[in-house]
């Protein structure tokens, strides 16, 4: 017992002072596994990306960084409730982009919460180019005095906007459409579908915010 105590008391001391010996600081960091998506290029919203790096040919991928903002084809993220059964149409097809009329929006009509919500992530997403009345006059625009020469589209007051099928206005918000991006990497599924909800609520005039248009135009502008 005593030879068990002796060799007890040597282990704890050893440790005790191997403890001492380091501050606590780590000077090396390791390896890291994956370094490119570790330490990840960086981009600014907005701006055309550098076509010396980045391509949206998947041809190209193994010479530049492929990068299109649009989820894996065939995947579903963990909070993904529907699968949205039209690809993506190949450049100069729109046939998928006319069969997306056929889809019917899956989510339930909006709660005023929701509806308040949608309302945020539409100023936070779209009002930059379509305006916080949905007029098509956001502050990339700003009546011609903008930044962007053509007007976007007006959700309100286009006729062609307000007949659009939901399935058809998902298809574009979900892969883009003309100078629109994808925005498939900033709503989630079920959000996309309930922000078609709150458009076409706009466009009948049965929805209302806490939010004044005024006021969320005003604020879109000073960022």
């Amino acid at each position: 017992m005593k030879k068990l105590s002796v060799i007890a008391v040597l282990i704890i001391s050893g440790i005790t002072i191997l403890a001492g010996c380091g501050n606590g600081i780590k000077r090396n960091p390791g390896k890291v596994y994956m370094p490119d998506m570790f330490y990840s290029r960086a981009y600014e919203t907005y701006v055309e990306m550098d076509s010396t790096l980045f391509t949206t040919d998947s041809n190209q991928a193994g010479r530049k960084i492929f990068y299109n903002n649009l989820p894996v084809r065939g995947t579903v993220s963990r909070a993904g409730e529907y699968i949205f059964p039209i690809p993506k149409d190949a450049i100069g097809d729109s046939t998928n982009y006319v069969a997306s009329k056929a889809v019917q929006n899956p989510e339930p009509p909006l709660t005023q919460a929701e509806y308040d919500q949608m309302h945020r992530l539409y100023l936070i997403n779209c009002g930059i180019c379509h305006g916080a009345k949905l007029d098509g006059n956001g502050p990339l625009y700003n009546g011609g005095n903008g930044p962007f020469i053509a007007a976007p589209k007006n959700l309100a007051g286009d006729p062609a906007m307000i007949a659009m099928p939901d399935g058809q206005m998902f298809y574009s918000v979900t892969y883009g459409k003309n100078t629109m991006g994808s925005y498939a990497s900033q709503l989630t599924t079920k959000q996309r579908w309930q922000l078609i909800h709150y458009i076409k609520m706009v466009q009948k005039g049965t929805g209302s915010s806490s939010s004044t248009p005024a006021a969320d135009s005003a604020a879109i502008a000073a960022k």
